[in-house]
């Protein structure tokens, strides 16, 4: 029951914040805020697994991919795990994944990550040289994250995660420290998982460098005053994407040959409508696995959707295993993308 009430009021977290509308006026309209939190990249996913089950990982995170969805699934890990992600995102824009988690026995589960992302170089355009001014820049964002998971009891994990996030654009760049927090449930009925977490939760972010430094004369007009006052543009702050899944995952087939999982999680983001996940996945002996979800639904105006994908899992040797993801989304009017992960654990 203490479990329940855990999650129950991790639950209330989010509902008493979009709660906070007026009731008694005659006309409500919703704001999504889109467009207005920094470090967009947190918003991407990580591993080639979750994204071909359409993001429903919360109640499913079981290996090391559950850095990002939910911190409290590194309890699954066994011995050792290395794992490595790689995508080219939409705009041809490089987007990588690297994690190392060990088990450390009745003491919990320790990990490590970091997330890349590089935009490549792009020309710098002014008003007076529309065609470029023969300068290149480019957008780089990465997190390092450090996380820790414990067992409380054989049903009930929780997790958290501290990971200092920096964004940079040519000579300005902004940073700062957030944490997540997640809890994994199974429930009496075995086949049955819940998930919970929260993610991204910490200061505002506000850029800052030379590129916002200019020089100006303030009484263009006059002389025999100060010609040249360097200055600098006053840059707002803008918050992380803070968002709060929960999930559900159901063994629906477990034998000795087949296992089918469904799985589905729902999202509450501080920039965007609410939404929903659906994902399948089959795998057969534990080494050939086929999945597919639906991402982003009843989120308006998304261009996010259908998902598969499949796997292989090969024993090395004795103690060794290779995991081979990969992934299908398709993002709609935008151009589809192709991820892939290799997990490897010893």
């Amino acid at each position: 029951m203490r479990h329940l009430l855990l999650i129950a009021a991790l639950l209330a977290i989010p509902l008493s914040a979009s709660a906070q509308t007026d009731d008694d006026s005659p006309r409500r309209e919703t704001i999504t805020k889109s467009g207005t939190t920094a470090a967009q990249f947190l918003k991407l996913g990580v591993g080639a697994r979750p994204i071909a089950m359409g993001g429903t990982f919360v109640a499913e995170a079981n290996d090391l991919s559950a850095l990002y969805w939910n911190p409290a699934g590194l309890t699954n890990l066994t011995g050792a795990s290395v794992q490595f992600a790689y995508t080219q995102y939409l705009a041809d824009i490089n987007y990588s994944f690297a994690a190392f988690g060990t088990d450390l026995g009745g003491a919990g589960t320790l990990a490590a990550a970091i997330l890349y992302l590089d935009s490549g170089d792009m020309a710098v355009r002014t008003t007076q040289d529309p065609e470029g001014t023969g300068e290149r820049f480019k957008v780089q964002d990465f997190a390092i994250q450090l996380s820790y998971a414990r067992a409380l009891t054989d049903r009930f994990s929780i997790g958290s995660s501290v990971k200092f996030i920096q964004e940079r654009i040519w000579h300005s760049s902004a940073s700062t420290v957030a944490l997540d927090v997640g809890t994994l449930f199974t429930t009496p009925y075995e086949r049955l998982r819940l998930g919970a977490s929260f993610s991204n939760f910490g200061p505002k972010m506000s850029m800052s460098g030379r590129d916002i430094i200019f020089s100006e004369d303030p009484t263009p007009n006059q002389e025999g005053v100060v010609e040249i006052v360097n200055s600098e543009y006053l840059m707002d702050e803008h918050p992380l994407p803070l968002l709060f899944r929960i999930g559900v995952s159901w063994d629906a087939v477990q034998s000795s040959d087949h296992r089918i999982v469904l799985s589905t999680d729902a999202a509450h983001p501080n920039d965007n409508y609410e939404y929903v996940n659906l994902g399948a996945e089959y795998s057969f002996r534990g080494l050939v696995a086929l999945r597919a979800g639906y991402r982003n639904l009843f989120e308006a105006d998304g261009e996010q959707g259908l998902t598969f994908g499949g796997g292989l899992d090969l024993r090395l040797d004795g103690s060794t295993r290779a995991r081979f993801d990969y992934a299908f989304a398709d993002f709609g009017l935008l151009e589809s993308t192709h991820w892939f992960t290799v997990d490897l654990s010893f």
